[in-house]
């Protein structure tokens, strides 16, 4: 597990020094095109200076979400709260059996329903979203999860 995890980190660290260099072969451009001076290259300068702001927000972001969202699964591993999958039917591509999936989804929807302020039981369904196939409410619910970690952590922490 270590040594997935070492790779796992190289490697997005590879892509994101990849990207840093990118940035900056973009930044230099779009500086260039601005110094040429003429109208159209002006507007294509800052358009191009645009690029690498907008990319580094989006790399920031993706890396944030990552982190806090391998947080709480460390959080729901050392609870022992993860959703087990290991006996569910798969396809042959590994994912779980939508019908599988659809089940163990309507299972956890019932324990959220019963406490939806609580962050595990919105981890869970987050997860339960992704099995499902639902990467939209997936990813929105793993957000609301991470909001409601957030505060009940801020608010051991002032207590």
């Amino acid at each position: 597990m270590k040594e997935d995890s070492t790779k796992i980190v190289f490697t997005i660290g590879l892509l994101v020094a990849a990207l840093a260099f990118y940035f900056v072969l973009l930044g230099q451009r779009g500086i260039e095109l601005i110094q040429d001076g003429g109208g159209a290259a002006i507007g294509l300068g800052i358009g191009v200076l645009i690029l690498p702001v907008l990319g580094v927000w989006i790399v920031y972001a993706t890396l944030r979400a990552g982190f806090q969202h391998q947080h709480l699964s460390r959080r729901i591993a050392d609870e022992s709260l993860e959703l087990d999958v290991s006996d569910l039917p798969k396809r042959p591509s590994g994912r779980v059996d939508r019908d599988a999936a659809d089940a163990l989804f309507q299972q956890v929807k019932f324990e959220w329903e019963e406490d939806p302020d609580n962050w595990r039981h919105s981890y869970r369904l987050a997860r339960a979203y992704d099995y499902a196939g639902d990467r939209g409410r997936a990813r929105e619910t793993m957000r609301r999860a991470v909001e409601l970690e957030r505060a009940e952590r801020e608010g051991r922490a002032g207590s």
